[in-house]
């Protein structure tokens, strides 16, 4: 399966001089623990990097900073990761696993956002998975008994 099928597109974003004060509103008003940085390019918004509500914490309120002197891209740590929306779920995992993040932007081919592939994501996508695989056995249980003659007595 490609991360374009689990994916979340309805994304959160803002510029790089977006305070840190209106990156904690936009997270309670809009119900989300993260904000994708963007800037325009080619005709598209192409992600930088992504503001946790956790960084918020850690860089921010944990620090004492007023939270009207930072910017988003004062809380960009390193460069970011992406996943293609046509790469497959488990080489996104792996990016997730190798880089330590739990949050990947999506972008497609022009390097444009798609959406972000969050943990909860992969970890609905993998339960679904292991369902259907519970499934088999029951199944085959089944399948054995309709094809089995009955014994002679």
């Amino acid at each position: 399966m490609q991360v374009s099928e689990i994916c979340t597109r309805l994304t959160v974003t803002c510029r790089r001089d977006t305070s840190a004060l209106d990156l904690a509103r936009m997270m309670r008003d809009r119900h989300v623990g993260d904000v994708i940085v963007v800037e325009d390019s080619d005709g598209g918004a192409r992600p930088v990097g992504v503001v946790t509500d956790r960084d918020l914490v850690v860089q921010v309120m944990a620090r004492g900073v007023d939270p009207e002197l930072l910017r988003a891209d004062d809380l960009i740590v390193g460069e970011l990761e992406t996943a293609l929306a046509s790469e497959f779920v488990y080489d996104a995992i792996w990016h997730m696993r190798s880089k330590g993040v739990r949050r990947l932007p999506v972008v497609d081919s022009r390097s444009h956002l798609f959406g972000i592939l969050s943990a909860d994501d992969v970890t609905r996508f993998l339960a679904e998975e292991l369902s259907e695989l519970a499934r088999i056995v029951p199944r085959q249980i089944q399948r054995e008994q309709t094809a089995l003659e009955p014994l002679a007595d």
